[in-house]
């Protein structure tokens, strides 16, 4: 069985159809479950546009921080199922972070939702989903999830 799954989440309940399918996975064995929060990359600008410094990176630091209470928060409630949890904030591209943290922690299986992010601003999980699954070297668990209107 796998000992090592790593979770790329994005704060999102999309995203988050994959904890119920994670925790039958990991429950009765000894495996260990990595969270990690991507953040997105910093905006490129053009050579002519300036851009407020001091708050962006007080913005960049406030996101930081919400992606670890966050992560923490899914800690909390996995190791309360006795489930062993570590978590993760990184930054950059999300499929290479994702590829490389997966390499870096020895994990043995990639499990993750398809279409967690919405809205046209953000990049769709459903793209970074066929990314890892085109480039990753281990076994990959896609759950695609459903978002329906009440």
């Amino acid at each position: 069985m796998y000992q090592t799954i790593l979770v790329p989440v994005d704060g999102s309940k999309r995203a988050e159809a994959i904890l119920s399918h994670i925790e039958h996975l990991v429950k009765g064995n000894d495996a260990k479950v990595i969270f990690l929060k991507v953040e997105e990359e910093p905006i490129l600008l053009g050579r002519d546009e300036v851009i407020d410094t001091e708050k962006y990176w007080k913005e960049y630091e406030a996101g930081i921080e919400r992606s670890k209470a966050y992560l923490n928060t899914l800690k909390t409630m996995f190791r309360e199922k006795g489930i062993t949890v570590v978590t993760r904030v990184a930054s950059g591209s999300v499929v290479r972070v994702i590829l490389s943290v997966a390499a870096e922690t020895g994990a043995d299986l990639i499990a993750v939702a398809t279409h967690g992010f919405s809205g046209l601003a953000r990049v769709s999980y459903g793209s970074v989903a066929a990314g890892v699954l085109q480039a990753a070297d281990i076994p990959i668990l896609l759950i695609r999830s459903c978002h329906h209107k009440k």
